[in-house]
């Protein structure tokens, strides 16, 4: 049972969140040769201000 785990910043729509699932699940199937239903995908939120790259607080950065 493959799990795939996603982080995102915090604001992604579940419409989003659903398409991101289907091609997720889709390339899963097909390069891992499982079923949809055997692949779990998890989406985690996580704010800017507890994501850090560079050195720097996602969310004091401009982009």
């Amino acid at each position: 049972m493959p799990i795939v785990r996603v982080e995102l910043w915090t604001g992604r729509t579940q419409a989003q969140k659903r398409e991101l699932a289907r091609v997720i699940t889709e390339a899963v199937v097909n390069i891992a040769h499982t079923t949809p239903e055997a692949t779990i995908v998890i989406f985690q939120d996580i704010d800017k201000e507890d994501w850090a790259q560079g050195g720097a607080l996602a969310s004091e950065t401009t982009e």
